[in-house]
C-alpha cells in the first residue's frame, strides 16, 4: 500500500508551500487508495514553538482533508539512535571527537583539524576499539556518515518529477547522524521515521533535492531500499525569490487566507495550479476531480509565482477561484460561511445571502457590501440622492412619494415592485429615476443589491426612516 508523509517542523505558521506540498501528498494517497499520514518534525528544540504548531494544526483543519496517522518525531528519539547505532556498528559511519568549533556549522566542525570540508581524515580513520574507548569514558563525539573515499561511487536515484537525479560520492560531505549531545540530525531522524513508517513515495519541496542523495545513503546503510521521490517546484515571488515568511510576512501564511474569507477549497484549487495541471488545462474542479486527475506527469518542473504585490496580498487568480465557488454555493452553506465575518443572526443572513451573492468574492466582502443592513449606511453626499438624468427637485419628490405609498405597501419583493412602480407612473418619471434616490436613501450608495429585495429585508420600519432622513437632507440642501 502507498504510505506517504506530511513532515512539517513546528518553527513558524503553515507557510502555503508546505500546505501545497500537503496538498498533493493527499491527493496522491487518496488517488491511489493510500495512507495519509502527519508526522510533525519536532526535534529542533531550540526553534520549536507551540504558537507554531498551533499554527500548522489550525491551518491544516481549516484546509479540511483529514489525514490517516499522526506521528511526533520527538517521541521517537530512541528510534532514531538505534538506526545510528546500527549504522555505526556496520561500520559505515564513525564518531568524530574533534571539539566543536563554536557558533560553526557542522562542516566548520569537520574543517576545525584539517580544514578539509568533505571530511576529517583524523577522526575516520581511529580504530574502532580507540574510539569505543574515548565514548565509554565520557568524550564527546558526533556520530557521522562515512561516505565512500577511496573510490568515487555514484549515488543516484529517479526522481518522478525531475528524472534521474546522481551525484559523486567525492562531492558529498561526510555528514552527521547524531550531534554530540547525542540528538538525531534532520538527515537521520528523517530517514530513520521514513524507515520505520514503510514511507512508500516522498512528496516534498525541490530544495530537499539535494539533501536525498544523503538520504539514499541512509537508507541503504539502514537496510532499507529508498522510497520513490517527487520533488516539486518551489513557489516564488513575483519578482522570481523564494517566498519566505521573514521576506513576505503573512502573504505566505495559510491563515492570512483563511482570515481574509478564502473558502478551503478554493484556496486547495488554487494551490494545485501554482506547478501543477491537468492534461485538458481545467482551472476551476472539484476535490474529487483533483484526485482523479492528479499525478506527477502533471507537475511542472519551473517554479511558480504567486503574483501579489504590496497594495494586493492576494493572487487575483486566488480571488477569481474564490468568487468562482462563492458563486456555486447554496444559500444555506454560503451563509454557514459569511457568519464569522457579520454582526447579525442566522436567520436574517439567511435573508440577506441570495442579495449579495453575485457581489462578493472574498467572505470579508461581506462586511463591505453588505454594511447597511447591519447598521445604519455610512454618511453620504446628498448630491448622491439626485438621479443621473434629473434633478433635487425630482429627487425630493421621489422620495417624498415613496413615504407615501410604502405605509400601504405589502413589504415583499413583488409588492414593494408594484407600489413603487405605480408611483413612478403617478409622478410621470421613468421607474429608474425614482428607485435610484430611493436605493442611496437605505443603503448610502448608488450601487447596491437589487433594490426590492433589500427594501424587504430591511423591513418597513427601517426603510421609511432613512427615506424620511434623506429626503430631509435635500429639504437642508
Amino acid at each position: 500500500m502507498i504510505r506517504v508523509r506530511f513532515a512539517p517542523s513546528p518553527t513558524g505558521y503553515l507557510h502555503i508551500g508546505s500546505a501545497r506540498t500537503f496538498i498533493f501528498n493527499w491527493l496522491y494517497a487518496r488517488r491511489n487508495g493510500g495512507t495519509m499520514i502527519l508526522r510533525i518534525d519536532d526535534t529542533d528544540l531550540e526553534r520549536n514553538t507551540e504558537e507554531s504548531l498551533n499554527s500548522i494544526f489550525e491551518g491544516l483543519k481549516w484546509l479540511d482533508l483529514p489525514w490517516d496517522e499522526q506521528y511526533r518525531q520527538s517521541e521517537r528519539l530512541a528510534l532514531h539512535k538505534e538506526i545510528a547505532n546500527s549504522i555505526l556498528a556496520k561500520g559505515l559511519a564513525y564518531r568524530d571527537f574533534t571539539p566543536p568549533n563554536v557558533g560553526g556549522s557542522e562542516k566548520d566542525d569537520a574543517q576545525h583539524a584539517s580544514g578539509a570540508w568533505l571530511c576529517n581524515p583524523g577522526q575516520r580513520e581511529i580504530p574502532r576499539e580507540e574510539s569505543d574507548r574515548r565514548a565509554a569514558a565520557g568524550e564527546k563525539f558526533v556520530v557521522r556518515y562515512r561516505v565512500p573515499r577511496d573510490i568515487a561511487e555514484d549515488v543516484t536515484f529517479t526522481d518522478a518529477v525531475y528524472g534521474e537525479q546522481t551525484k559523486s560520492t567525492a562531492d558529498i560531505e561526510d555528514f552527521a547522524l547524531l550531534r554530540s549531545d547525542g540528538t538525531p540530525t534532520y538527515h537521520l531522524a528523517s530517514c530513520a521515521d521514513d524507515i520505520d513508517l514503510r514511507i512508500t513515495h516522498i512528496v516534498r519541496g525541490q530544495d530537499h533535492l539535494t539533501n536525498t542523495f544523503k538520504h539514499v545513503l541512509i537508507f541503504k546503510a539502514a537496510g532499507g531500499a529508498p522510497p520513490q521521490f517527487a520533488h516539486l517546484p518551489l513557489l516564488v515571488a513575483p519578482n522570481g525569490a523564494k517566498l519566505s515568511k521573514r521576506i513576505h510576512g503573512p502573504v505566505v501564511s495559510v491563515t492570512t487566507y483563511r482570515d481574509a474569507g478564502f473558502l478551503p477549497h478554493a484556496f486547495m484549487n488554487f494551490l494545485c495550479l501554482l506547478g501543477w495541471s491537468p492534461k485538458n488545462d481545467r482551472e476551476v474542479m472539484t476535490r474529487d476531480e483533483l484526485t482523479q486527475l492528479f499525478s506527477f506527469e502533471g507537475v511542472n518542473r519551473s517554479n511558480a509565482v504567486v503574483n501579489f504585490t504590496e497594495e494586493d496580498p492576494f493572487d487575483a487568480k486566488a480571488v477569481w477561484l474564490n468568487a468562482e465557488l462563492i458563486r456555486t454555493m447554496s444559500v444555506e452553506d454560503l451563509t454557514a460561511a459569511l457568519m464569522p465575518f457579520v454582526p447579525v443572526d442566522h436567520a436574517k443572513m439567511l435573508r440577506i445571502t441570495p442579495l449579495i451573492q453575485e457581489r462578493i468574492r472574498l467572505l470579508r466582502d461581506v462586511a463591505e457590501v453588505a454594511d447597511f443592513f447591519f447598521a445604519d449606511p455610512k454618511p453620504y453626499d446628498p448630491a448622491e440622492l439626485i438621479p443621473k438624468k434629473g434633478d433635487a427637485a425630482m429627487a425630493a419628490r421621489s422620495l417624498a412619494k415613496a413615504l407615501e405609498v410604502l405605509p400601504a405597501a405589502e413589504f415583499t419583493h413583488d409588492g414593494l415592485e408594484s407600489a413603487l412602480r405605480g408611483a413612478s407612473v403617478e409622478l410621470g418619471i421613468k421607474a429608474g429615476q425614482m428607485f435610484e434616490p430611493i436605493r442611496v436613501a437605505v443603503c448610502g450608495r448608488k450601487t447596491a443589491p437589487p433594490l426590492f429585495g433589500t427594501l424587504e429585508v430591511l423591513g418597513k420600519e427601517t426603510c421609511l426612516t432613512r427615506i424620511a432622513q434623506a429626503l430631509a437632507k435635500l429639504e437642508i440642501k
